[in-house]
């Protein structure tokens, strides 16, 4: 990234709202980061995994733009035609364990902290 871009980003990302609807896409952002390397790692363009997962192009870059999340048989389709693997993971975040403790400190009740 650019320093211009960097320094946008982070004046953006200082605005509370913001930050809360860019850390909700989150997963969005990471799988479409994924998709691309996948398909940069199998040296292909978009239209070539298209016509390998018997697709258009439009509907790779759909997939890529990271708008929507896949189902995951779109998912197992792609890897295949990148000569991947897809690799499922249910990971702890930084919020699920604020909530926790949260929670533990409050008596039990929810307390929402940002």
């Amino acid at each position: 990234m650019t320093k211009r871009l960097k320094a946008l980003k982070a004046g953006m990302l200082a605005d509370a709202e913001v930050r809360h609807a860019y850390d909700a896409l989150a997963a969005e952002f990471d799988l479409a980061r994924e998709l691309i390397a996948a398909r940069a790692r199998a040296g292909l363009t978009q239209a070539q995994v298209a016509e390998r997962m018997g697709t258009s192009q439009s509907a790779v870059a759909r997939l890529e733009g990271g708008r929507r999340l896949p189902s995951m048989t779109t998912l197992l389709r792609y890897a295949e035609a990148t000569g991947s693997r897809p690799v499922v993971k249910l990971v702890g975040d930084e919020t699920t364990r604020r909530r926790k403790r949260a929670m533990r400190a409050g008596g039990g009740q929810h307390v929402e902290q940002r």
